[in-house]
This record gives C-alpha cells, structure tokens and sequence, in this order.
C-alpha cells in the first residue's frame, strides 16, 4: 500500500551525528518538525534551528517552499535565518582580520537565500555593507600593500553578498548615498583591480541605472566613457560583457537630448572600432550573454536615428530645400545658373522641373513635398545626400541611366529612396525598445561608423539592379520592393561578417536565384498536394512525429541556460507536471513589472505548473528554444506538439522522406486517381504454381 501523500520519506544531517533517516507530515507545522529533529539528538531550543537543502544551494525550508520537498531529499538541521543573520552581523563587524574574511565569505554565500536575505536586511545589513565599502577599505588602505590578497578577497566578498542581497528586490536602489556611488565608481576607474571586484562594481553600476533616475545621473557624472573603454581591450569576456552593459544601460536612460551627445562621445573614443577588434574578431566565441548586449547596443545606436525618421520636411526650410539642390547640382553639375531674371525665372522653373523628374521626385514641382512623410521622414533625405556625397559615381550612374530610359522603365531614384529607408527601418526595427532576450546582432554594422548609410547605399544600388533585372515598369514598383526586401532579408540571415561580404551574398542573390528559390518552394508544395501522397504523408506522419517528438526529449535532457528570474533553487520531478502554460497565462508574466509590456519577452515565457499551487517560471533565450522546450514538455505530459518549430521539423521532414521514398518513380507522372480495375476474365481455368 502505497504512503499517504502528505508523508515524504527524507535523510537529516546535523554535524558530528549519523544522519537520520525520516518521514515528515507535510501537514504538520515546520516547527514542530524541526522540534522532533531536535529531541532526537538531545537539541534545547528548538526555535533556533532551522532545516535547508543539504545541495549546493543551502536554501532553507520554510512554510511556503516545503512543497518542495520530495522522497529521497536530504536536509540539514542548521542555525535559524533570524540566528545566522545576527550571527553574521555581528561577525563582519570583527577586529580580527581573519575572522571578517571568512564571515563576509560565508555572508556571500548564504545572501542567495531569500529567507536568509530577508533576515539580513531587517538587520539593516545592506547599510552595514555599504558603510563598510565606504569607510572599511579607507581603514585597511594601509595594509592593502602587506595584505593584497586578504584585503581582495574580503572587498570581492562583501560586494557579493552586496549584489546578492539587491538581486531580491527587497530594498530600492534609489537609498544609496553619493558616497557609496563614488566608491564604487572608483573601483572601476583605477586600473589594475582585482577582476571579481571590477566585475561585481560594474554589475552594481548598470543595477543602480537601470533602477533609479536619480541614480542614473549620479552615475553618469562620476564614470566616463573613456574610463570604461580600457575594460574592453582586455582579454575576460566576462568583464567585457559588463562593461557593454554599464554602457547600454546609461544609453538607454539618458534623456533624448543627451544621447546624441554620448553617441558622439563613443564615436570620438572609436567604441565601435574597439569592439570589432577585441569582441568579436577576438579569437574565441562569443557567449549568449554577450551576443545580448552586442544587440542592445546595435539597437540604440539605430534608434539615434528615429529622430530624423520621424521628422517632416519643411517645404519653406531653405537649409532643407538646399539639400535638394545638392543632390540635382551633383548628379546635374555641366548645367550652368541662368541670370536671375524674370525673363529666365521660367526658364529656370521648368529646368529644376525637369530635373527633379530626373532624379525620381513624384511631385517634380516641389520635391520636398515627398519627404512630408513620417517614417522614413527626413532620414531619407539625409541618406541620399550621404550616397550623393559618398558614392558620388555609382549615384550618377543611377541617376543618368535612368534618365535616359523610357519613362515608364526608368527607376524613380527619388521614390526609391524614401521607400526604401522605411523598409530598411521596418528590417531593423528603428524606433523599438531592444528586447530583453533576444541576441541578434548583425557583425557587420560594427565594421562602419556609418554603418546604417552604407547599408543604405549598397541596397539603393541593389534595388537599382534588380529593377533592370526585372525589366520593371513603373507599375511594378511594389512587386521590385518585395523582391529587394527579400534578398535583404536573405542575405542578412546568413551574419555576413562586413558590409563587403554582404555585398558578395546580394550579387548571388538576383532576381533570377530569387525566381529559382521561390519556384523551388512553389514545387515542393505542389508536388505534394496529389491524393497518392497526401496518403502516403498521413500515413508515415506518425513516425515522422515520433522521431521529432526524441529529438525534443533528447534536448530537455541536454539542458539549456535560461535567464535568472529569481535565486530560488528548485527540483520537480516529471511525474509531478501538472500542465506547461505559455504566454500571458504565465504567473510572472501576469505580475507587475517591465517585463509585462515587452511583446518579445511574453512570446518566450513558459511556466511548468505542478503541485497545487506552485510553479517553475522560465523566459527562453530564442524563439527556437522555446519551441524546444514547450514540445518537449507537452510530449511528456501525452500533449500534442503545437509549435511552430514542430509543423516546420515536420514539413521538412515529411518532404525528405516522400522525396527518398518516390525516387524510383522520378520523371513518372503520379496520376490523381488509382488505376482502374481490369475486366473479370472470360473464365477462371488458370492455375498460379506458388512453389
């Protein structure tokens, strides 16, 4: 007869004693639990004890986590929280050396604990820490020289613990002095830092922005970009990473008329430059984690240019108007200025006239009437300018050439343009909050300073290609922009590593390769519609399935490294799956917080539900690992596999399959319907000899 549900069978240790071997009631309290643990080995006062994971973690047991619990765990009976805090308190606060090494070490790594934190905090820990981050160093400055190593370790140890117990989200940010913010500063700023000290000072900066506006401008007045561009060039990608981060994260929240301002100062400090040779052209690969913050910072950057993508031109600006002289004076240069007269102001009018219908304008009168549009606004503008000035040869080119076509052949540079950089901004999402999980930086636009022109400039050119290729007309304009923004989209997929290189993917990308790839993909669906096929994939699907449906639980087993959402630590086996929800049914994602208004984010959130109330929360690194994982889970709770990853594995997997299976049938036409049955023979006076 199996035990009752409330009755979990686990082993205590307690030092210096045999461990016991114990059934718990869930449905007794924990204090009169921990009361019977303590009688048992001759233990006063049971209120100072507590039981915690005997694993790694050492998170203790309380009245909410017990669930947890299971057959086979192994505990520890352990001084209370409430005790190890005051405990600890009090020892960090030694005169011995020593002593406050090994407190602070033991400080770092019980502050993990939420229940121990909790404790710490009510102790008014965290002001304790800063004081001694303030203050204490300043004390032990002197014996930093004969104690290097000591007095490291002991700062490493109380950031640690520092960092830990904010991680909690029990304390506001916006409580830390001007002081403490200047330590901490300091400590990147100096050169030679112990490396878990610079790394644990900037995950304290990029923190102390993020949270708090008053923060933010407290931070930014006392670190410069300068000083945190030596931490780029070293060799430790972890601190690498932290940097990029403290830099993202005083981009992000610097008001609108600074960050223009920062821009310029990371162009003047060749930030750009600096990471393409220390970050991503260094000779090793580059983690998740610093994919992520590479995507961020690809992402501000674009987004400087929302500005001018989402200003209209002023048709009475004459500063704006001159930039669309610029542009007819260089691809038009022989023409010479007629005397200003009234007699040649028409004579002039109908010159420009002509001209600006040259140049592709749609209102030829007034071109500035075409960039009253908001996207791409003014950027457009700016673009043409930058191709005109920079390019000035393969502008012309365009220009004349199609000037001299029909009109109804001739590509409109003009309309090209302003349609293109809003595609261009639609591409890169120009305008939009980085996503918190997404790690999709493109190597090649941190190879140009003005990485976003030049992607202009190699498409305008491409477009220009393949509406030749095309042999379009102006009615055709919408279908040539479809097939640019798909060799674009194709030709960014692949992560060219520069701009040269994704000039070579467009060449093997034109409009013939374009028609062959999409005649391909029309086939193979055609192909597949006939009805002895149609039967023959309904019939080997389920196989199909199952080999997609190993393939996921093969990779649960593997693992994958999520984002932390909290520093609980937790084991729940499968049996006890409840239900997997995803989405907006997740409980974090129903909680308050940035993460609730983020699209991205909710499209990778997933939680496993088990127990009665209880749940394990997760946000997938990608959209593929969520697939992944929400199919592997719904195959072990006997759920169908709904993922788009799945109907895509399956699609391909299928059309592989029918595709080997029909090879003795190549170049036979497969009829729709079955053969015929033959006519019954004239008589039945035959014999098959089967031997």
């Amino acid at each position: 007869m199996p035990p009752p549900a409330d009755i979990v069978k686990v082993a205590i240790e307690w030092p210096g004693a045999y461990p016991k071997l114990m059934e718990i009631d869930q449905k007794k309290p924990l204090s009169a639990i921990i009361k019977e643990v303590c009688d048992g080995w001759s233990l006063a006062n049971h209120e100072y004890f507590a039981l915690q994971h005997a694993d790694s973690s050492n998170f203790y047991i309380t009245e909410k986590n017990r669930n947890e619990i299971k057959n086979g765990t192994i505990l520890r009976l352990t001084t209370s929280p409430a005790q190890n805090a005051q405990q600890l308190h009090e020892r960090i606060q030694s005169s011995s050396m020593d002593a406050k090494l090994e407190a602070l070490k033991d400080l770092a790594s019980l502050s993990r604990d939420v229940t121990f934190a909790q404790e710490f905090i009510n102790l008014d820990g965290i002001s304790l820490l800063t004081q001694m981050v303030e203050s204490g160093t300043e004390r032990y400055q002197k014996l930093q020289k004969i104690m290097k190593p000591c007095f490291g370790d002991m700062l490493s140890f109380t950031l640690t613990a520092f960092v830990e117990l904010m991680d909690h989200g029990i304390v506001s940010w916006d409580t830390f002095s001007v002081a403490f913010i200047k330590k901490i500063a300091s400590f990147v700023n100096k050169s030679g830092m112990d490396i878990s000290i610079l790394q644990r000072s900037l995950a304290i900066l990029e923190s102390m922005v993020l949270n708090s506006h008053d923060l933010y401008q407290k931070v930014a007045q006392e670190i410069t970009i300068g000083q945190l561009i030596p931490h780029l060039q070293g060799t430790d990608q972890e601190i690498q990473t932290y940097t990029i981060a403290v830099i993202n994260a005083l981009f992000l929240k610097a008001p609108d008329e600074r960050r223009q301002e920062m821009a310029n100062i990371l162009a003047q400090k060749q930030l750009r430059s600096i990471i393409l040779t220390h970050v991503i052209r260094a000779q090793r690969a580059i983690n998740n984690e610093m994919a992520h913050q590479l995507y961020v910072l690809q992402v501000l950057t674009f987004n400087l240019l929302e500005d001018r993508m989402m200003t209209k031109m002023d048709p009475q600006d004459q500063a704006q108007r001159d930039i669309i002289f610029e542009l007819r004076r260089i691809a038009f240069d022989a023409e010479s200025e007629p005397n200003n007269s009234s007699g040649s102001m028409e004579k002039r009018k109908s010159m420009y006239t002509r001209d600006y219908k040259k140049l592709g304008f749609i209102n030829h009168v007034n071109p500035a009437m075409d960039f009253t549009q908001t996207p791409p606004g003014m950027l457009a503008l700016d673009n043409m300018l930058y191709f005109a000035k920079h390019h000035q040869d393969a502008y012309i080119r365009i220009v004349l050439e199609n000037s001299s076509r029909e009109d109804k052949h001739e590509c409109p540079f003009g309309r090209s343009s302003i349609e293109l950089t809003r595609m261009l901004c639609e591409i890169l999402k120009v305008g939009e909050l980085p996503s918190e999980t997404c790690n999709d930086f493109h190597p090649m636009f941190f190879t140009h300073d003005r990485s976003f022109e030049e992607f202009f400039c190699i498409c305008i050119q491409l477009l220009n290609k393949t509406w030749k290729e095309m042999r379009a007309t102006s009615e055709d304009f919408n279908k040539v922009m479809q097939v640019v923004k798909e060799q674009v989209m194709r030709a960014l997929t692949t992560k060219p590593s520069s701009l040269d290189q994704f000039k070579c993917k467009l060449q093997n990308l034109s409009y013939t390769e374009i028609l062959k790839i999409r005649q391909s993909e029309r086939m193979n669906q055609e192909d597949f519609q006939s009805r002895p096929i149609l039967e023959l994939k309904e019939k080997i699907q389920p196989e199909i399935l199952e080999l997609i449906k190993q393939q996921r639980l093969n990779r649960l087993v593997e693992g994958t490294c999520f984002r932390k959402l909290n520093c609980r630590r937790r084991q729940v086996p499968v049996a006890d799956i409840k239900a997997v929800v995803t989405g907006k049914d997740c409980p974090h994602m129903k909680e308050k917080g940035a993460l609730k208004q983020n699209k991205e984010v909710l499209e990778l959130a997933f939680s496993i539900l088990y127990d009665s109330n209880c749940q394990l929360n997760f946000i997938a690194p990608d959209k593929h690992e969520y697939c992944i994982w929400t199919d592997g889970l719904n195959a072990l709770l006997g759920k169908d596999m709904m993922s788009e990853l799945t109907r895509n594995d399956l699609d391909t997997l299928l059309s592989m399959e029918i595709k080997l299976r029909l090879l003795d049938l190549e170049n036979i036409q497969i009829p729709d319907a079955p053969p015929p049955i033959p006519k019954e023979p004239s008589n039945y006076d035959f014999v098959y000899d089967c031997n």
